[in-house]
């Protein structure tokens, strides 16, 4: 199949990832390779690689590439791992990490959302993104530890049930904050201890759940 967004999405990495400092250069490979329109519906498709986010079913967002590509790159992926995502969404994040780890575990509370990612990554042959339909302030304990967890929803605090699934050595980048803004943080656990850094402010949509905030609360 012919792919006319082979050269948007070369100038989507060089204007976009590159230009902000993304130097990873498994994220830059990954991000010029993935069909990020497929993620998107068809009306979207021509502003799939704009420098913002877009909107997707349920009242739910698809990132834009620089925060996909930062947040990727804040778990130094080496292609050996085994990744948990919270928040499936658009499915998008879930096929950018795909190529950089061995397997991705993706967790999304809203079904319409899960079936129609689920859909692309078989479109796609993207084989090793499992997915679950559930709570993913819960993370998937059958399947822990994991050597990263990547949140795609922002909550006011840290979940414990996600660090508590966090391998030695692991990574995990989350947005933590109000609902109208939050600070990227990355949390790492060495020797069984857990160490953040700020990383930048962003803004998601909120992460609901046990660990999250109260879906009727949330406005």
């Amino acid at each position: 199949m012919i792919d006319a967004f082979v050269m948007v999405r070369e100038r989507m990495v060089q204007e976009q990832l590159l230009a902000r400092g993304i130097t990873d250069q498994g994220v830059l490979r990954t991000m010029a390779e993935v069909p990020r329109h497929l993620f998107v519906d068809d009306a979207m498709q021509a502003r799939a690689y704009g420098d913002h986010p877009l909107p997707i079913a349920a009242d739910q967002t698809i990132s834009q590439p620089y925060i996909v590509a930062a947040m990727t790159q804040a778990l130094h992926l080496q292609g050996h791992e085994k990744v948990l995502e919270i928040g499936t969404g658009s499915g998008y994040q879930a096929a950018v990490l795909s190529r950089l780890c061995e397997r991705v575990y993706t967790v999304e509370r809203i079904n319409g959302l899960l079936a129609g990612a689920r859909k692309v990554f078989d479109q796609l042959h993207y084989y090793n993104i499992l997915s679950r339909l559930d709570d993913g302030t819960m993370g998937w304990e059958e399947h822990a530890p994991f050597d990263a967890i990547i949140v795609t929803a922002g909550g006011p605090s840290v979940p414990e049930s996600l660090v508590r699934q966090l391998a030695d050595s692991g990574r995990m980048v989350i947005p933590v904050g109000e609902r109208e803004v939050q600070q990227l943080q990355l949390v790492s656990r060495h020797d069984g201890e857990i160490q953040i850094e700020h990383l930048e402010n962003v803004r998601f949509v909120s992460l609901i759940g046990e660990q999250g905030w109260d879906e009727s609360r949330v406005v």
